[in-house]
């Protein structure tokens, strides 16, 4: 099941109703310290970010200071020709610390969705927070967050295309987006807006819906959130802001035959696979 909330997320509690992310964060943090498992794992698949991999980290680690809960960061390498693979894994090393964890590791090769798969599956935290390295929006942790804390969700979707959402990428970024939702519509029957970039859940109710999905690269993303809904999962959408800090690693076109290959695929797997 796939819908938007009735009420709007404010960034500190979107209902009303009992305590915000960081007031359960800061009365859960001592007991969360004491545990092996941190509660949120956040997972950046990084392909060629040399050039903004150590600040996006650092601004990262800041802004979850004010949430309480303790955390872990998995910085999942696929395939970088530059100095990435070590620049992450020298990051880690340097930041990690009990309950504020950084950590590396690679694919070795240029597959996001294989990067993104392997993150979800190491992940050891309750909750499950897929960003970007590009944007590391706290704004959609605070409603995700308190989306998943209050039961309103199972997994929460930040989407670049709904009401309320402001889109700031150049405009061929943004007409692919609208392309391929307009597709998976087509082809799987997908009801919401948008299936790629910021996505947060349950870890126990997803990674058995991770284990069924059979694409990887751009369109693992969509099939994680198609999935999901068929699963009975309750998908909410929330509307983010996206500025990008830098172009993509990977040229959009020539990305396009891959991803229309994983589309042929994941239709043929929802639909006549079921």
């Amino acid at each position: 099941m796939l819908r938007v909330p009735i009420a709007a997320v404010d960034g500190v509690n979107w209902s009303g109703r009992g305590e915000s992310c960081y007031e359960a964060g800061s009365k859960a943090m001592s007991s969360e310290q004491s545990s092996k498992a941190p509660y949120i794992s956040i997972i950046i698949p990084i392909y060629n970010e040399e050039e903004i991999l150590r600040g996006a980290v650092n601004d990262l680690r800041e802004g979850l200071v004010k949430f309480g809960h303790t955390y872990e960061i998995l910085l999942a390498e696929n395939g970088s020709t530059d100095s990435t693979v070590a620049l992450a894994a020298e990051i880690a090393d340097e930041v990690s610390e009990p309950g504020a964890e950084v950590s590396s590791f690679s694919v070795n090769e240029p597959n996001y969705g294989k990067a993104l798969r392997q993150g979800i599956l190491k992940a050891r935290g309750e909750f499950v927070i897929c960003d970007e390295i590009d944007l590391c929006d706290l704004d959609f942790y605070t409603g995700a967050l308190n989306l998943l804390l209050h039961d309103k969700a199972d997994m929460v979707v930040g989407s670049k295309a709904m009401r309320g959402a402001h889109d700031n990428r150049p405009m061929f970024r943004r007409a692919a987006t609208r392309v391929i939702n307009g597709l998976l519509r087509v082809a799987v029957d997908f009801r919401g807006t948008d299936t790629h970039g910021l996505k947060a859940f349950r870890r126990d109710l997803v990674v058995p819906v991770v284990d069924r999905c059979v694409v990887d690269r751009d369109i693992f993303a969509s099939e994680l959130v198609v999935r999901a809904g068929r699963a009975k999962l309750d998908v909410v959408e929330i509307p983010v802001e996206v500025h990008e800090k830098r172009r993509p690693a990977i040229n959009l076109f020539r990305r396009v035959p891959g991803v229309m290959k994983n589309l042929a695929r994941l239709t043929y797997a929802i639909r006549i696979e079921g």
